[in-house]
């Protein structure tokens, strides 16, 4: 269990949060959700004691083990993965250590003796017989192999450091987890088995992710950021978010009957008040009329951008034919081997692949952006495409301009007065000075949203989209997930999003070795087929 008692954090004298009290109990999954730059990750630090509240405290039993999903992929370099792993439990970590180191002394002394008597003790009481095995367990887990174990972290890809590091945030049985976005960089199925783990797990799990499908599933509570508060609430984040909405509808409501009670009173005072027949009544309505306030909306911290694309003309019966196309890599590896598909009209395809390469190499051919090795890929006559690439850098970097000189280049027509650029960059969260702001300087959010304002700029019919929502917090995803499903045009994208995939696509191509499998089902049947999952 942990207590959180009356917390507050202020940096430079302006609170991001304050007065929290909340108790996070055994065998429960909370998530914490907040807009970018709310705090949830400084909460994460001040639970984890990285951080110290400025006022309150945080209690956790004595003798309770945390753990924490580490973010630096090169801390751990000169290790080997069995060690990282076990690392996890550092107490175990260090007397394995230790242990080895007296048994590799030449000179070995009763003292040492006695000494590794101790920790054997020790180290069959924490279970460290069990640690490689265990080890190995949440490694293939995770969908690595398990001839990793001696390899160096050195010599790992970025995504398996990142398995890596979250098998040692679960190593070991810890009373509880903090996880800061571990579902980064996983794929289906790694996130299918640790959504099961969690399920499973009894003690207390903290999380922060942008995956509202693992939110969804995992969760039992949901720890809101916002107004400079901290509040939780019962449910997972679906349920969150409907009655949150379902709140602030009620609220507006509300407001509305009562402006529409102050308008009737006000015309009432000011057409009777010098009547004296009427005075009497006049003088009680304006009394009643000071007691009425309209409720104000609370000053949410949560931004939801405006993501709609309007294609300038529909698409027609010809949309895309692709025949034979292959593609090899700058390694030799063949990553597109004889795909072929067709693309109707009403599509919205969700593209799959174990190698993202593989996707991405697509979509540059189908973009123009490079060309096949074999193959031939043929647009209708009545499409026009607009492209969001999964690297964005050559847009930005190295560029000396403003956000609303860099959209005024994409501006068709002559209406590029700032007038029009600023209302249109304030719909994606983009106001006062902000529009100002040199676009090398952006971050990675800031950056595909003006990618997106480019794309509905250009009116196409046809939208290709490389992985879309990373980078975004879940307000903003929620939008391109909206916008996405209510545009009328053909969509071909890809993406890590659960949610996203099920509620956009209406079919799925899964790009393998020598081919393509057309899926017709939805994401959710596929999934359960693919790797049984619920």
């Amino acid at each position: 269990m942990i207590t959180v008692s009356n917390v507050s954090v202020n940096f430079s004298g302006t609170p991001l949060f304050s007065d929290v009290n909340l108790k996070l109990t055994d065998d429960n999954c909370y998530g914490i959700i907040g807009a970018n730059g709310a705090g949830k990750s400084t909460f994460l630090k001040v639970l984890s004691g990285e951080l110290e509240p400025t006022k309150g405290e945080v209690i956790i039993p004595e003798n309770t083990r945390m753990s924490v999903l580490k973010q630096d992929h090169f801390a751990f370099d000169n290790y080997t993965v069995l060690d990282t792993v076990i690392y996890g439990n550092k107490k175990l970590y260090d007397i394995m250590k230790e242990k080895d180191a007296i048994y590799m002394k030449e000179d070995f002394s009763e003292e040492d003796g006695i000494r590794a008597s101790e920790l054997e003790a020790e180290f069959a009481e924490l279970n460290g017989w069990e640690a490689e095995s265990d080890a190995s367990k949440l490694i293939q887990g995770l969908g690595l192999s398990e001839e990793i174990l001696y390899s160096l972290m050195s010599t790992l890809t970025g995504n398996e450091k990142v398995k890596v590091l979250l098998a040692q945030a679960l190593f070991g049985n810890p009373e509880i987890i903090l996880l800061d976005e571990p579902t980064n960089n996983l794929d289906i199925k790694a996130i299918s088995w640790l959504e099961d783990f969690i399920l499973d797990y009894q003690g207390t799990v903290i999380v922060v992710s942008h995956d509202r499908h693992f939110l969804n599933t995992v969760c039992t509570h949901m720890v809101d950021i916002d107004y400079n508060k901290i509040k939780m609430y019962v449910g997972n984040y679906e349920f969150w978010y409907e009655s949150s909405q379902l709140i602030q509808a009620m609220i507006k409501q509300q407001n509305k009957k009562t402006e529409e009670k102050i308008k009737e009173l006000q015309s009432f005072v000011q057409r009777f008040s010098a009547n004296k027949s009427k005075s009497k009544q006049a003088t009680s309505r304006r009394k009643l009329l000071d007691k009425l306030t309209v409720e104000e909306m609370p000053a949410s911290s949560r931004r939801y951008p405006f993501v709609g694309f309007t294609a300038d003309r529909e698409v027609g019966k010809e949309v895309l034919t692709v025949e034979g196309l292959s593609k090899t890599a700058g390694d030799g590896e063949k990553i597109l081997n004889n795909v072929s598909f067709r693309i109707e009209r009403t599509d919205k395809v969700a593209f799959l692949c174990d190698n993202e390469l593989a996707v991405t190499a697509l979509f540059d051919i189908l973009m123009g952006k490079t060309e096949p090795d074999e193959g031939t890929y043929k647009w209708g006559i009545s499409t026009s495409q607009s492209y969001f690439p999964k690297d964005n850098t050559d847009f930005f970097e190295g560029k000396d301009i403003t956000i609303i000189d860099w959209l005024r280049q994409y501006v068709r027509g002559n209406d590029n007065t700032d007038t029009y650029l600023r209302g249109f960059l304030g719909r994606m969260l983009f106001s006062g000075d902000d529009v100002f702001k040199p676009v090398k300087v952006l971050s990675g959010g800031e950056r595909v949203r003006c990618m997106l304002s480019r794309m509905m700029m250009f009116g196409a019919n046809c939208l290709v989209l490389d992985q879309p929502t990373n980078h975004l917090d879940l307000e903003s995803i929620t939008a391109v997930n909206k916008g996405l499903q209510s545009f009328k045009g053909v969509v071909l994208f890809t993406s890590h999003d659960h949610e996203f995939i099920s509620t956009v696509a209406n079919r799925i191509i899964v790009i393998e070795k020598d081919g393509i499998k057309d899926i017709t089902r939805s994401y959710d049947e596929y999934i359960a087929e693919r790797y049984g999952a619920d």
